[in-house]
């Protein structure tokens, strides 16, 4: 099994239809002041299995700050199907919303640990303080 891809995002979902729906994907915040918790950040992980990747895995994630001080950890059980008949692999989609502690600036990042191994790393850039934005229509230079 492996990491097709892994980002952060405002929202995700997966459709009746079973498509997987990602709104507002970003890799940079601004918050206002530090420390902050940046409410209900979307991650969201595709995995691709193939037939012998059927079984009980662990899937964990740990937020690591700029000095590599982890901030949180989770981990869980995944427990992944075989191929239906005729696919060559399985999509199995990962949607999780997470509060993220952010003590300072830099860019801070979230680990996919799957059975133990590192297997993507999500980097966000965070921008302490305030900034302001010109009025709509003007010209920046």
């Amino acid at each position: 099994m492996h990491v097709s891809f892994a980002l952060f995002a405002d929202a995700a979902n997966i459709s009746q239809e079973g498509k997987l729906n990602i709104l507002g994907v970003f890799d940079a915040l601004q918050v206002a002041a530090l420390p902050a918790v940046h409410p209900r950040a979307t991650m969201v992980v595709r995995l691709k299995a193939h037939a012998e990747d059927a079984g009980r895995h662990t899937l964990g994630f740990s937020w690591v700050g700029p000095g590599e001080q982890e901030l949180w950890s989770s981990s869980g059980e995944l427990e992944v199907g075989p191929p239906p008949p005729g696919a060559i692999e399985l999509d199995v989609p990962v949607i999780a919303a997470i509060d993220l502690p952010v003590q300072v600036a830099g860019t801070h990042a979230m680990r996919v640990i799957l059975d133990g191994t590192l297997c993507a790393e999500l980097p966000l850039h965070v921008r302490g303080g305030s900034t302001t934005l010109p009025p709509m229509g003007a010209l920046v230079s």
